[in-house]
């Protein structure tokens, strides 16, 4: 049976809205899915994106049917013009009339939307992107609804709570003399610092979050909002040059620092197949050295899953972290005491234990009530009392934006954790990668915050783990791109061992401790299940990955800056007398990087053309270039010696 490319490199045959470039003079714009995305003037990014966008109650994304779809090309312009019926779970139908007028210094969305009955949801209507490489920390003009105008600056560090409300326009400096005025009609607009999610921009988005939600549109009632932007210049305005792609330089920074033990979650619900697969856990196999323990006792978790993961711990060699959620329904002490006698019982042996109250696997708002729970120190006391000389961690096991907004008291803790996300918002192929801009942000704020603290992140994937903003995250039962989903077909395939490697390089500056990528088993696991770009059985490209990631977290970081960070990214070691660079293509596209130190090199390469031939152990050659090809999504090793 022959497998498409498109499945070897994303683990779908599933195709992306294909995307038409739209322009007017030097203004231009990619139209997809009824969405504008990457607005640019010469080639220079103005905006990320503005959409048009309905989330149903648990904020999952309804997808738009485009119809009657119209582009007027004209000396003057370009005018878009189309219609999309969105469909809430329950059925309900709600129709858009859109209109895009694209001019050389302007551009004007506009949408009227009428629902067939009454429409439940989270949020209808526009959200504005604007990119933060170039714009975090750089000044920023709000105009206010009442006319009144702020002069401030994009947040540096991640702002937990929104950093402007009741926004009527925004102007920021595209570059010296250019100006963007991004303008807002049809109801109160607020901005959000996406990158608490991992997204790489700033969102203005439609009804601010203090007001009840979710909310009604109602029956046959017509809603207008619209868009405009507008391009200023002045007389001091460079020349903005549109670049053709251009050879990948790298440069090093060797004695970096240190790398991360790499870890491996467990989770109760794939316990035949984690046991059966704990092999995979030894040195010689991924390296993992710790597994990160999933354990709620709400979930009905208990002995029967300790004992599986001292199994997995037996068998494998790791040292053990709990990752317990306190149900903070009893006295602290006697909830704690049960779990810590659960844990004797088990004979399991606990390297460290991270404990979280059950209220906050669920995201509280801007605006909404802090739901009752303990004071934090007197869970970590219960803790430290039931569980005597094991290190305590605390954080979230949800994701950063929870720990941005309820800080936990460090004072004490081993370690602080918290995983991420990327497909909260969107699981486009481009915004999955554009998260590496935002990660970086992510971890110099939790070192803003924490200093020196020791860290861990984790377990991160791709799919969702657990949706903190509704009451679950989404099937995915034909491996598509869905936001929220508690599966993503490209964790299977090259995208993900790329995405898997680019996040250890783009994590590598905040020196965490232990960084969890992968599962053992599952969806979001090592093993490839039926169905996937590698045989059932058998290790998924990613594992590779993780196999070299562990093999260098004991040497000395080396690292690797690149001149398009956008399409490559890297990281490096020095062990036993080796220099060694791992790089990940971000990109569809082939890229050429030239290798920047000499001696003789050997180079082990996961691409289309080894997984085709049966993904099985990667060799490596000599490499006599001073370039590499890296094709599309491939992750490579250097081995300098």
């Amino acid at each position: 049976m022959t497998v498409s490319r498109a499945f070897l490199l994303l683990g779908t045959d599933e195709k992306e809205p294909e995307a038409r470039r739209i322009e007017a003079g030097r203004l231009s714009a990619d139209f997809a899915g009824g969405n504008l995305r990457t607005i640019r003037l010469a080639g220079k990014e103005v905006l990320r994106a503005i959409s048009f966008l309905v989330r149903d109650r648990d904020w999952g994304t309804c997808e738009a049917e485009i119809g009657d779809l119209t582009v007027e090309e004209g000396q003057t312009g370009t005018v878009v013009r189309y219609s999309a019926r969105f469909r809430s779970p329950d059925g309900a139908l709600l129709d858009c009339s859109a209109t895009i007028d694209l001019k050389p210094d302007r551009l004007v969305f506009d949408a009227r939307f009428t629902p067939d009955r009454d429409f439940e949801t989270a949020r209808a209507g526009f959200a504005v992107l604007h990119p933060i490489v170039g714009v975090a920390g750089r000044p920023v003009e709000v105009e206010h609804g009442d006319g009144t105008v702020e002069r401030s600056v994009f947040p540096d560090l991640i702002e937990p709570w929104q950093p402007f409300k009741d926004i009527a326009a925004i102007t920021h400096e595209v570059s010296p003399g250019i100006e963007a005025e991004c303008r807002f009609a049809g109801d109160v607009f607020e901005m959000e610092d996406q990158r608490n999610w991992t997204d790489g921009s700033y969102k203005t988005y439609v009804r601010p979050l203090e007001l009840p939600w979710p909310y009604l549109l109602q029956a046959r009632e017509t809603v207008h909002q619209s868009v405009m932007l507008s391009i200023r210049t002045s007389g001091e305005a460079l020349a903005l040059e549109e670049r053709g792609q251009e050879n990948i330089r790298l440069s090093l920074r060797h004695n970096a620092g240190r790398l991360p033990q790499m870890g491996i979650g467990l989770r109760p619900d794939a316990a035949a197949e984690e046991l059966g697969n704990a092999g995979l856990l030894k040195q010689k196999q991924v390296g993992a050295r710790h597994l990160v323990c999933h354990f709620d006792p709400d979930a009905g978790h208990g002995l029967a899953d300790l004992r599986h993961f001292r199994g997995v711990a037996d068998a494998s060699g790791c040292a053990v972290t709990l990752e317990c959620f306190v149900p903070c329904k009893r006295p602290l002490d006697e909830e704690l005491g049960e779990i810590a006698q659960l844990v004797r019982q088990s004979g399991i042996e606990l390297a460290s234990l991270a404990v979280s109250p059950s209220v906050d696997r669920q995201s509280t708002p801007p605006g909404s009530v802090w739901p009752e729970c303990p004071p934090l120190e007197d869970i970590y006391a219960a803790a430290r009392k039931a569980f005597p000389g094991v290190p305590l961690g605390g954080g979230m096991f949800s994701y950063f934006t929870e720990l941005n907004r309820k800080r936990v008291p460090a004072e004490g803790l081993s370690y602080v954790t918290h995983c991420t996300n990327p497909i909260v918002h969107a699981a486009d192929d481009t915004s999955l990668m554009q998260t590496f801009e935002a990660l970086r942000d992510v971890t110099r704020s939790v070192r803003a915050i924490y200093g020196a603290k020791p860290y861990r992140i984790g377990p991160s994937t791709i799919a969702m783990r657990q949706n903190p903003y509704g009451s679950a995250t989404k099937d995915n039962p034909f491996g598509k791109r869905i936001a929220m989903a508690a599966r993503d077909p490209r964790h299977n395939a090259l995208f993900g061992a790329a995405w898997t490697l680019a996040y250890a390089a783009t994590v590598a500056d905040a020196e965490p401790e232990l960084l969890t990528l992968s599962t053992l088993a599952g969806p979001s696991g090592l093993i490839a299940g039926a169905g996937e770009p590698v045989e059932a059985g058998r290790a998924r490209p990613l594992f590779h990955v993780l196999n070299w990631l562990a093999q260098l977290s004991d040497g000395l970081r080396i690292a690797v800056e690149t001149s398009a960070p956008e399409c490559v990214a890297g990281l490096g070691a020095t062990l036993k007398r080796t220099t060694t660079l791992l790089l990940a293509n971000l990109t569809p596209d082939l890229q050429r990087v030239m290798l920047p130190e000499a001696g003789a090199r050997r180079l082990t390469l996961l691409d289309e053309t080894w997984l085709r031939d049966g993904a099985g152990e990667p060799e490596a050659k000599a490499h006599q270039s001073d370039s590499l090809d890296l094709p599309a999504y491939a992750a490579a090793r250097i081995d300098i010696l």
